[in-house]
């Protein structure tokens, strides 16, 4: 067994016992989202300093723990705090608790972030749901040695969020009278934000939204054979031409207020799954 993989086993099997044996969607909520965990029936609470080898959050608006428990009828497993590559993490570090919850049967991803909006028919504190995206972070989790059995060398990309999951998703929003866009999502390094120029640029290559998280885990996802649902909580909207300085204190806000709405979806849409 190589060091790696051997990491991921003695993580997961720190947390198999906290579970009921049934199989368990995973969550991975971002910047202002962890609100969205008061809605799961919890059964435990595990600091990630508390699981082996697991990465610990930096990050604003990340809690850092693992919360196992029931939602919509549904065992999940959210992870309360993510990773970023601008906090100095490695690719593969960012993959690690993705890799964690597959070892624990994990077979449907569901991911939240914060992003800014590129798309002038976006409004600050809408939804959208990610169709495709387009990774601008110079950075791929599978770089290195590939574990064949946990997935190929060059795993299909055609349609890393699964468009069944996306079409339920657009049809439960139009049923519960949320806004939901549909757009494509672009990742930047950060931590800096974008210039005028860098916005134009991505709105050019064709993203709806940028951000500084998600993609690592959706290739990782993606390798790892997962069906993966990921929605962007559009923060604040720049056009270049109409620039306005982005405060990451009203970013937070921001999600944090749109994660109610965004939680409600979620937890319609699991129902149906």
């Amino acid at each position: 067994m190589t060091e790696i993989k051997r990491k991921v086993e003695e993580a997961a099997d720190s947390i198999r016992p906290h579970l009921k044996g049934e199989q368990a969607i995973g969550l991975v909520l971002g910047t202002g989202l962890g609100g969205i965990v008061d809605a799961i029936e919890k059964g435990v609470a595990i600091p990630y300093g508390d699981i082996p080898h697991h990465p610990v959050c930096t990050a604003p608006g990340h809690q850092g723990r693992m919360i196992l428990g029931k939602w919509a009828g549904r065992s999940v497993i959210a992870l309360d705090g993510r990773f970023h590559l601008y906090e100095g993490f490695t690719p593969k570090t960012i993959s690690f608790p993705i890799r964690v919850l597959r070892a624990l049967g994990t077979k449907m991803l569901v991911i939240s972030n914060a992003a800014g909006g590129l798309n002038p028919n976006f409004q600050a504190g809408d939804l959208m749901v990610i169709s495709d995206h387009i990774n601008f972070t110079g950075q791929n989790p599978l770089v290195g040695p590939n574990e064949d059995d946990w997935g190929v060398r060059f795993p299909d990309m055609t349609e890393p969020y699964n468009k069944g999951l996306v079409d339920l998703t657009e049809k439960t929003a139009l049923k519960q009278g949320i806004k939901l866009h549909r757009g494509v999502y672009a990742a930047v390094l950060g931590p800096s934000l974008e210039t005028a120029a860098e916005t134009r640029f991505l709105r050019i290559a064709g993203a709806d939204a940028v951000g500084m998280s998600t993609i690592m885990e959706v290739i990782t996802a993606v390798h790892a054979g997962m069906d993966v649902l990921a929605v962007s909580v559009i923060t604040n909207v720049n056009l270049p031409d109409a620039y306005k300085p982005a405060v990451i204190e009203d970013i937070i806000q921001t999600a944090a207020s749109s994660g109610r709405t965004l939680g409600r979806l979620f937890e319609k849409v699991l129902e149906q799954c």
